[in-house]
């Protein structure tokens, strides 16, 4: 006849989450699987109810009516923490010398997997654990190609977003952007400033020190441009050497007098290229959406521009605002070109 260090040894092959007690109800000998959920506290020489807690049938309160539930599906759980559920058959010894428990985790084997780190070696090879766990494997390696796919769709999609608004020499904000910003402004009933700044004497450098050169300016004077506004602020290349400036919620003319002043004396310093000294300024116009009622895009950048040029017209390394003439001729309001501020 086996004996029961034989049973145990063939049990660990075939059950490694087995549980051998004696009549008495203590644990001779447990799967080695079942043990690595307590690896600190061995299970064998304790009562089986002081290790597991029995949830299904209700009606067992004794091993021997545990034995006469021989065939019948058991619910357990751990007693101590983490208290993993688990699921079980019995099947009791000859000559009533106790009962051989074959347990599983049953749907709890993902939460087990995680708490104790199994792995395919702590199953037997028969097990449809081993199967379930693959297909787990296999569906969590493919949601995270799917998520990781996904994340670089949405980054690629940011990024040309973000390329079709952007002019690539500058950084800055590109015409596309300008339009956009106008556009929320005006359906927002939101005042704001506009400035449409040119670079004086910029064909120059491209004539004398090539177009690396002028591009080096341009890429400079764009940064002057943002250090010199609000975050809130669009700065925008709108063509060569042309820039235009929105300032949301700003119409204080001092203020914005003293802002193309500053961006005035910045860019006519000296910027050096490679040994060669690059010399450029600018002029601005101005235009406030409050000067035309009601404002559309077209208008706005029109009044800047017939500022742009009286700055121009008046020696260029200058600023001028855009006036309106108070008065009326054929029912229409009169536009004088600018004025200096």
């Amino acid at each position: 006849m086996m004996g029961t260090d034989d049973l145990a040894a063939l049990l660990e092959t075939l059950c490694p989450m087995f549980v051998l007690v004696g009549a008495d109800g203590q644990i001779s000998r447990v799967g080695p699987t079942l043990q690595k959920l307590r690896p600190d506290q061995s299970m064998a020489g304790r009562q089986f109810p002081d290790v597991f807690e029995l949830v299904r049938p209700r009606d067992v309160i004794s091993l021997s009516s545990l034995l006469a539930s021989a065939g019948a599906k058991l619910h357990l759980k751990l007693r101590e923490t983490p208290r993993t559920a688990l699921k079980g058959l019995i099947a009791p010894l000859p000559d009533g010398k106790g009962a051989v428990i074959n347990l599983s985790f049953g749907i709890s084997i993902l939460d087990a997997v995680r708490d104790y780190a199994l792995t395919s070696a702590d199953f037997s090879g028969t097990d449809l654990a081993i199967e379930l766990l693959y297909l787990v494997e296999a569906k969590s390696a493919a949601m995270e190609a799917s998520r990781s796919l996904n994340l670089r769709l949405q980054g690629a999609m940011l990024a040309a977003e973000e390329q079709a608004v952007t002019d690539m020499l500058t950084g800055l904000k590109n015409r596309r952007a300008m339009d956009g910003t106008i556009g929320q402004l005006i359906t927002g009933h939101l005042p704001f400033a506009l400035m449409h700044l040119d670079l004086d004497f910029f064909k120059s450098v491209n004539d004398q020190f090539g177009h690396a050169a002028g591009d080096y300016v341009l890429q400079q004077a764009a940064r002057i441009m943002v250090e010199e506004t609000r975050n809130g602020d669009t700065v925008a290349r709108i063509g060569g050497d042309e820039f235009v400036i929105i300032f949301p919620g700003l119409s204080d003319e001092d203020i914005l007098s003293a802002i193309a002043t500053r961006l005035i004396d910045r860019l006519q310093a000296p910027i050096l290229f490679e040994g060669n000294t690059c010399r450029i300024s600018a002029s601005i116009g101005i235009a406030l959406s409050s000067q035309l009622k009601p404002p559309t895009a077209a208008e706005i950048l029109n009044a800047a521009d017939l500022a742009l040029y009286e700055a121009k017209r008046t020696g260029r390394s200058r600023h001028c605002l855009y006036s309106v003439v108070a008065g009326r001729q054929n029912g229409n309001a009169e536009h004088g070109v600018a004025s200096q501020l």
